[in-house]
């Protein structure tokens, strides 16, 4: 797993970059949910991984519906970037 500032294509992503590419996959989503649950009300990070994170965001859905943000960045075929953050308390 990698956490680091990042940037794509001359602008910065949003938040941190986690990057799960080389986790092991029963780490995956343990080390995602973690980082999301460290955030405050309007941060966020990009996730980076290989594959499409649709189950992940099923399982954000089941877990924590309507407190976080989803946004797809890059969608493969060979790398997926997503925003994920928690909203802003209204």
């Amino acid at each position: 797993m990698t956490l680091t500032t990042a940037t794509h294509a001359g602008r910065p992503d949003a938040g941190e970059r986690l990057d799960v590419r080389e986790t092991p996959a029963k780490h995956k989503h343990p080390t995602i949910f973690g980082r999301y649950n460290a955030l405050l009300a309007g941060e966020c990070f990009t996730l980076v991984n290989d594959h499409d994170p649709r189950p992940l965001h099923y399982q954000f859905l089941a877990e924590y519906s309507g407190r976080f943000e989803w946004e797809y960045l890059e969608s493969g075929p060979e790398v997926w970037r997503v925003r994920i953050g928690k909203p802003r308390a209204s």
